[in-house]
């Protein structure tokens, strides 16, 4: 299909940039951000480049899992503001050309969700049967998502004598969606965001929608997805689902719709995980293999890239020995280590603050067909709080400037919502202020990718084709169309390495549109007569080819 046909499958090509407004900006200095100072950063965000801001829950909750135990659906935790900030805040942004998606946690609620104090008064309570509960435990219970903090996913209810179901904490009881009356809130809920200009959801831990014993039919548990979607394109026919499945590619498929649309877009866990390992063992060769099988999917839908976010890094999709690898490599110290799948860092500290091996890192995710995705703090090379602070410790405050509490609030530190990094990370040295006025910033090379990312549309929307770089430390993949061809080479190894890719679009018109080394001129950086491609150590190179020009162009 060709892109100008697809102008309102925006996600497709969207840099999208997550964020917690709680450690965004403080807007009144209380010591927690809010929607008003979102609201004043929204321009910086726009000169970076982002095109969508995914909001990570913002609603009343007891905070016991950073807002993912919500406690009511339909408003705003009084420290963020208030219905209308959001309402000025999303109009802002579309003011600036950025849509806006949030966090969608429909999977449970918090255990002092209105719905869920009434459900344990009593049996009888009409919102009993908005969870799900047994007389006893199953023999073979599933296990719980977080070993280690939960030993069972069943709790007690002393009051009714009956046990409730919880995928996730206690505190958490799940949400029974073989209750239409449960789906049918859960579409008011969208209906109401969407109605306020929310352009989308991010559908938070979708397979224990569809698994749990509250799933929604047990012969077609995929139905509550497709009507979901059907929900959402009747209400709102440019917006989108965006999928957190951590699967497998070929377990993935079934959640785009087999039948019927599903998901529009879902991260791809495989990549991400599989980036990591080839980090570790500085060669391509894993992520090539990875890529090379990753299945085609409809037009109307894709990925979305990214390598680090809001949660641990999970490697659960690796080998018990390719984990081990990551984990010697990027967090030897078990306190960095979490539920033996994860680890708490962020990326820049993972890389030892090495730029080159950022850069690289970025260049293969805004190179890869899909919709690229940032976590915030990333574009500025951010690192982590103490392993104290366990999976939050990669979501602390953002660095605005060398200042106070690094720009981000006027309150005593001791009232911040979380603290600032200490050390080579803190404010003092990474910060947006300081890095926008420095041409070899991280943030400028950030900006820099993006502004390529969106001027070169066969990118996300080109056919994906690995190729044998004949070394296992160099990456090449071609993005094409009719016309176009994207060709992006990255070297994994710190050693400088020569690929050969004969024949790579002889007699075409080659632009370099990015280049490690700094070289710009197609004599220089592009292939030679015999494809020959020269690497820096931890070097990349972004080529674009087309048919020469005709005498009458």
């Amino acid at each position: 299909m060709n892109p100008a046909d697809t102008s309102d499958l925006w996600w497709r090509t969207a840099v999208f940039y997550c964020l917690d407004v709680q450690t965004f900006q403080d807007s009144d200095g209380d010591g927690s951000g809010d929607f008003a100072g979102l609201a004043r950063r929204i321009d910086d965000l726009s000169a970076l480049g982002i095109t969508c801001l995914w909001l990570m829950p913002f609603q009343p909750s007891p905070d016991l899992d950073d807002g993912y135990d919500v406690a009511d659906f339909y408003s705003v935790a009084p420290a963020l503001g208030d219905l209308g900030r959001v309402v000025e805040t999303i109009r802002i942004a579309h003011d600036r050309g950025i849509r806006v998606v949030m966090d969608l946690v429909v999977n449970h609620t918090s255990d002092r969700h209105p719905w869920f104090v009434a459900a344990r008064r009593s049996k009888k309570s009409r919102y009993r049967d908005y969870y799900v509960w047994r007389d006893k435990p199953p023999r073979k219970a599933q296990p719980t998502v977080f070993p280690g903090e939960e030993a069972t996913t069943w709790e007690l209810d002393e009051r009714t004598g009956q046990y409730f179901l919880h995928s996730f904490y206690r505190h958490q009881p799940d949400l029974n969606l073989a209750n239409p009356e449960v789906r049918a809130e859960i579409a008011r809920i969208i209906g109401f965001w969407l109605k306020l200009g929310i352009d989308g959801f991010r559908v938070d831990a979708v397979p224990y929608l569809l698994t749990t014993a509250g799933a929604p039919n047990e012969q077609d548990p995929h139905s509550f997805l497709r009507e979901l979607h059907r929900f959402v394109g009747r209400r709102a026919g440019s917006a989108m689902l965006l999928g957190e499945v951590a699967l497998t590619h070929e377990e993935q498929l079934q959640y785009f719709g087999e039948s019927a649309p599903e998901l529009d877009l879902q991260f791809d866990f495989v990549a991400s995980q599989t980036a990591f390992l080839c980090f570790a063992r500085g060669e391509a060769e894993p992520l090539a293999r990875a890529l090379a099988a990753r299945p085609q999917v409809d037009v109307s839908q894709g990925w979305a890239m990214f390598l680090r976010n809001h949660d641990e890094l999970s490697l659960a999709l690796l080998t018990d020995d390719e984990r081990q690898e990551v984990f010697d490599a990027f967090a030897p110290d078990p306190d960095q280590q979490v539920y033996g799948r994860g680890i708490i860092r962020r990326l820049a500290p993972m890389l030892d603050g090495d730029p080159r091996r950022l850069r690289l890192a970025y260049s293969l995710l805004f190179s890869l067909p899909g919709a690229p995705v940032l976590f915030y703090g990333e574009e500025i090379g951010m690192g982590e709080l103490d392993t104290s602070f366990v999976r939050e410790a990669v979501r602390g405050p953002m660095q605005w400037d060398a200042g106070r509490n690094g720009g981000f609030s006027t309150a005593r530190a001791s009232r911040l919502t979380r603290p600032l990094p200490t050390g080579g990370y803190g404010p003092e040295h990474v910060n947006v202020n300081d890095q926008r006025r420095d041409p070899d910033s991280l943030w400028m090379f950030i900006s820099e990718l993006i502004s390529r990312y969106r001027s070169t549309p066969v990118i996300p929307w080109g056919r994906l084709k690995v190729l044998d770089s004949g070394d296992r430390r160099v990456l090449a993949h071609e993005c094409s169309s009719d016309e176009v061809t994207f060709l992006a080479v990255h070297n994994f190894s710190p050693e400088p390495v020569t690929v050969e890719l004969p024949g790579w679009d002889a007699g075409r018109e080659i632009t370099v549109l990015l280049d490690s080394s700094g070289h710009t001129a197609p004599d220089l950086a592009a292939p030679d007569e015999a494809g020959r491609v020269r690497l820096d150590g931890y070097g990349f190179r972004w080529l674009k080819s087309a048919p020469p020009p005709t005498d009458h162009d």
